[in-house]
Parts: C-alpha cells; sequence; structure tokens
C-alpha cells in the first residue's frame, strides 16, 4: 500500500489521538501512587535495592494498551487506498516563441535589461502552460531555431536561460525570425497553433519581408500576437568604450505599425509594453487568449484498509492481557 495513496473516510475521528498524551500523564502520575506502603524504622535499604528485569519490563503492559487504543482510533477514521486512472484527451495549443536577441535588447530601460526581463516573463509564461508543446526561435540580424517544439519544458526553459544576445550577426530581422518561427510549427496536427513574436526595433535586415511572412503564417492557420518591447521616448543603452561601459540615451524605435498590421492579418493582437510590469501582463493576457481545452475522465476505486489494524489491535489487546494474567501477574 502506497501511503500517498492513503485517505481517509472519517478524518475526524483522528483528533482522538489527541487524548493520548493525557492518558500517558495519567499513567505516570497513577503509577507513583500504587505502590504499596510499609512503615519502617530505617528505609534506606530500599534505595539500594535493584529493580528486577519484571518490575523494568511491567511498564511495556501499558505502552501495548496505549498502540492498542491509537490503532482502533486510526482504524475508526477508516484508512482507504484509492487508485486512479485519468484517460486526458488534450486539445493542445502549439506555442513558437520568436525573441529578438539584437544588440539594442541590452538598453536597460528593463530590469537589469530588456532582455532579460522578457526571458524572465517568458519562463513564467512556460511554466503556467505544462500542457503545451513550446519552442523556441531566436533572431537578431539573421534567425535560428533555439528550441524546436518539446513537450520537456526543462529542456525548454534551459535553452531560454541560455539565450544571449551576441551570438549572431546584430541588426533586426523581423521577417526571417517570423519566418523560422512558422517553418517549426506549420506542420503540427495541434488544434491550435501559434507565434508570440518580441522585438524592440525596426526591421532593417533579413530576406523575407515581415508581411510577406505573416501571409504564410495565415495561410498555415496560424495566429501571432506581436509585442514591442521599450519605453516612450529614449532609454539607457550600455556602451563598451575604451575607459569602460558608458551609458548613453537612445531614442526608442519600434515600427508599431508594422507589428500591428502582422498580428491583424493571422488574427492575434499587438502589445506594447513600456515597462516591467506591461509586459507580464501582456504575457498574462495573451495566456487567456490561448487556453488548452482538456477533458479529463477520472476512474476512481477505494479499498478499506482498517481491517488490518483491527487485527493488529486486537494482538496486542491479548499480548497485553496474557502478560497481565501471567509473567505480569500481581495480587490485589
Amino acid at each position: 500500500m502506497n501511503l500517498n495513496d492513503l485517505t481517509f473516510a472519517n478524518p475526524h475521528y483522528l483528533w482522538l489521538l489527541c487524548i493520548i498524551p493525557f492518558l500517558i500523564y495519567w499513567y505516570i502520575a497513577q503509577e507513583k501512587k500504587t505502590y504499596p506502603r510499609l512503615h519502617f524504622s530505617d528505609t534506606g535499604f530500599a534505595g539500594r535495592l535493584k529493580k528486577t528485569g519484571r518490575q523494568r519490563c511491567y511498564p511495556l503492559l501499558y505502552v501495548l494498551r496505549t498502540l492498542c487504543l491509537m490503532l482502533l482510533i486510526v482504524a475508526l477514521a477508516r484508512p482507504q487506498s484509492h487508485l486512479k486512472n485519468n484517460s486526458r484527451h488534450i486539445e493542445g495549443i502549439d506555442i513558437m516563441l520568436a525573441m529578438d536577441i539584437s544588440g539594442s535588447m541590452l538598453a536597460e530601460d528593463f530590469s537589469p535589461n530588456r532582455l532579460e526581463a522578457a526571458k524572465k516573463v517568458a519562463s513564467d509564461f512556460i511554466a503556467g502552460r505544462p500542457d503545451d508543446r513550446m519552442g523556441l526561435v531566436a533572431f537578431s540580424g539573421e534567425a535560428f531555431t533555439q528550441c524546436p517544439l518539446t513537450i520537456d519544458h526543462h529542456i525548454l526553459q534551459h535553452r531560454l536561460k541560455a539565450l544571449k544576445s551576441g551570438v549572431i550577426e546584430d541588426g533586426t530581422a523581423i521577417g526571417d525570425g517570423l519566418a523560422v518561427a512558422i517553418n517549426r510549427i506549420r506542420n503540427s496536427t495541434a488544434k491550435s497553433k501559434t507565434i508570440i513574436l518580441l522585438t524592440d526595433g525596426v526591421n532593417n535586415r533579413g530576406a523575407i519581408d515581415p508581411l510577406t511572412a505573416a501571409d504564410l503564417a495565415k495561410l498555415y492557420g496560424i495566429r501571432v500576437y506581436t509585442i514591442g518591447v521599450g519605453t516612450q521616448g529614449y532609454a539607457p543603452y550600455p556602451f563598451q568604450t575604451p575607459f569602460g561601459i558608458q551609458y548613453q540615451n537612445v531614442e526608442v524605435q519600434i515600427d508599431e505599425a508594422l507589428l500591428q498590421a502582422m498580428a491583424q492579418n493571422t488574427g492575434g493582437n499587438y502589445f506594447r509594453a513600456t515597462n516591467q510590469n506591461k509586459l507580464r501582463n501582456i504575457f498574462k493576457e495573451i495566456d487567456q487568449l490561448e487556453k488548452s481545452k482538456i477533458e479529463v475522465l477520472t476512474y476512481e476505486s477505494h479499498t478499506d484498509e482498517y481491517a488490518p489494524l483491527l487485527w493488529l489491535a486486537l494482538g496486542l489487546l491479548l499480548l497485553e492481557l496474557l502478560g497481565r494474567l501471567s509473567v505480569f501477574k500481581t495480587l490485589p
């Protein structure tokens, strides 16, 4: 019997176990009063007498009776083991994350910067959707698959954590990023296919026009959510100089019209995140829009497990009575 599968039909009876400490206290108090008293002119010799083995083992009778009572209380609560068979039919959603890792994502209008903030929020988003297959595409001047569609979110989280800027040529190839994500999800048989594209810039690199890529997504029945990341106006950006890292305020340029057109063309939405809290709320909103439909059929069977406890309690009671009437028999 697996203890993890053990439940009680009448758990409220377990409160009766609270009387056990009081019974132990009562026994100790009574034990001090039950010794016979004899009057001697000198009782010093009594302190030199050693207890016999019978005297030392006599409290075992009370231990047996206490264990018997505890087992009866637990049996009264009706412990049950149960077997579950779950049949889950999931109309899963396949989701590809396409994340911009260009140099501008290191701007620090988010804490500690845009890229790390986006990774943290995306990680929470992944953790909240354990039943969906998800994958990750990264892009800057080029695009590549960081993690294909997988249900193993441990691997996906590891690959997301390893994502960093500067591993490929700099730039912002939004169209290429979306195209690679489409290629990874287009043959999916899921009921719903979704791409979340996050960028902080203007398309300035790549071989594929972003609107053409959006048309391709629509053709394959893929919904695209686009997110523009960056504060309004200017943002502090770290520049490496011979004298160390220097910060300059750089204008935030996001082609919102393009991102909005891409999303609307595929039945998705465009969002603008000007701070970390808004970015987190955007992912929460997408999470609500893209919910998996799960039908769970559960079969449960319960088996009472109190019979062995009753037999054990009866055995302890008989053992206590046998000891009290034989080895530990006392005179009135």
